[in-house]
This record gives structure tokens, sequence and C-alpha cells, in this order.
């Protein structure tokens, strides 16, 4: 999916057509990792250096890691780590469209960096004061629901604060979890989700809050509720799941299912074990994050 995720971005930013994508996208599975692409993937190489090393191997008879090294870019134990390293698909798509001419190295390190910053999709980091309130908060659901601390459920509830961080601000206070075993629906947006068990992740809020809420995301300013602002909890909601199920399917080989976000105005929600709540109080109103399973 995060190989369809960087085609979609490429097509909208013109970068590229769909035949030249489709053709791209055809030959994953043919498609073996040049050291030199992974090498500007990391970090340890720049397009410029990557395009030199590989003049100088069209013109030598040595490999590109060997020349890398005697030109001081590369190290023998980072040739021998980035030789051992497990790739996506979304850097073999960026190179069979470097060697199929569409964009060059020094293109790809570019679009490269624009889809990271632009997505969102990076390394989870809670890189703010409340860090250890919200590792506390996470630490606490797991035993609350007697469920296990795997890296997949994690990044699930890490993914979540980072969400809210980045799309409406991070001058919230996270509250206590509590368990229950049916929610009373105030107003809120719901998505199912499926993996090795199935789901339920529920914002729910008032709708004052849902309209302060919703101008933060699309930064703009709404007065009245209505569908705008209906449609930016859902495509907060949407967003988020999305970005998680690119997460895992970018760092395990775990296959997880989406269903279109549901709104709810009023009502209970329930899932067949239990519901937890996790409350985060921002200035203008608290937004219950509320999961049943």
């Amino acid at each position: 999916m995060y190989t369809q995720f960087l085609g979609n971005y490429l097509l909208q930013k013109g970068i590229v057509n769909q035949e030249q994508l489709f053709k791209a996208m055809a030959r994953l599975s043919q498609t073996h990792i040049k050291l030199g692409t992974i090498a500007i993937k990391e970090g340890l190489m720049t397009a410029k250096e990557v395009d030199e090393c590989l003049y100088v191997q069209s013109r030598e008879d040595k490999r590109f890691g060997e020349i890398a090294v005697e030109r001081g870019y590369l190290t023998d134990d980072q040739v021998n780590d980035l030789l051992s390293m497990q790739t996506p698909d979304y850097i073999l798509l960026g190179q069979n469209l470097v060697e199929d001419e569409v964009f060059t190295y020094e293109d790809l390190e570019r679009i490269l960096f624009d889809y990271k910053n632009d997505t969102e999709l990076y390394d989870l980091s809670l890189d703010v004061e409340n860090q250890e309130a919200i590792a506390a908060i996470i630490k606490r659901f797991f035993l609350l629901a007697e469920m296990p601390v795997n890296e997949t459920n994690v990044m699930y509830l890490e993914l979540m604060f980072n969400s809210l961080i980045r799309f409406v601000g991070e001058d919230f206070s996270p509250l206590t979890p509590m368990v229950l075993d049916e929610f009373p629906i105030t107003f809120g947006v719901s998505q199912a989700i499926s993996n090795d068990r199935a789901y339920i992740t529920h914002i729910d809020c008032d709708r004052e809050t849902a309209i302060a809420f919703a101008s933060r995301y699309a930064n703009e300013e709404f007065s009245d509720f209505d569908e705008y602002v209906i449609a930016a909890l859902e495509d907060f909601l949407n967003l988020h799941n999305g970005l998680f199920i690119v997460n895992v399917s970018n760092n395990t080989s775990e296959t997880i299912a989406l269903a279109p976000p549901e709104i709810t105005m009023e009502g209970v929600l329930s899932g067949p074990n239990k519901c937890v709540d996790f409350p985060v109080a921002y200035s203008f109103g608290t937004i219950h994050l509320i999961i049943c399973y």
C-alpha cells in the first residue's frame, strides 16, 4: 500500500502519467534494489554522488559499493548494512522510474524528501512536552483492555496522538482512559479496522467542539454545525487510519482492511468485548477517542 500511496502522489503532482506508473509498477516483482538507490533513501549518499559512482562503474569493472568506498562516500560497514536492508517496494518503484528515464536520481532524492514531508509518513516521534503522559496512557490502555502490547497496537495509539498534534494542535491534555461496556454517543465518526482482530475507532464530541475541531483541522473558520464540519471529522479519522495502514504495511507483512467512515448522531457504541475511552482536553472542548474491540 505504501507503493500505491507514492504512485498516487506522483500522479497528483503530475510527475508521472498513468502509463509510466503502471509500467514501472508491473516490474516490481522482478526488480532488485540497487545500492545507490537505498543509499539515497537512507541519506548516506546524494544523487550526484550516486550518479558519479554509476558513471565510473560504466567504465571500470568494479562494484558500486567498491567505488563508493574508494571515493569516501561510504564505509565498508555501511555497504554491508545497506546490502542487508529489507527495502520497501516504494523505493523500487522510484528506481524503476529512474531506469525508465521518467526522472533522474536527483529528482528521486527531491521527490522522496517532499513525499515524506507532504504526507507525514515518517518514523513516529512524540517530541512534545506531554510525551511521558501519552506513554503512560498507552501503557494503561493495554492494562485496562487486557490486550497484548505488540508493535502494531502501540503504533496505532502513538499515531493517533501524533495525528492530533500534527493536524489539530499539541495544546491538549491527555486524560485518564476508562473502560466501558458501551459508550453513549453525542456526535461522532466511526471506522472499522480489521487485521488479526476487528475493532472500531470512534471520535466523539459535542457539536460546538466538533466545529472548533474541524476549523483547526481544515484551517478554516466554521461557525455552523454542517456537512463541512462532518466531512472534516470523517477526513481526519480516515487520514489517520490510512496513515496507520501505510506504516504497518511498510514495517510488517500484516494485512489490514479499512471500512469507510460512518457518521453517528446518537445512540450507543459497543463492541463484542470492551470499549476504552481516551479523552483529550483541548481549550475548545474535550474529544473522546474510543476504541471498541
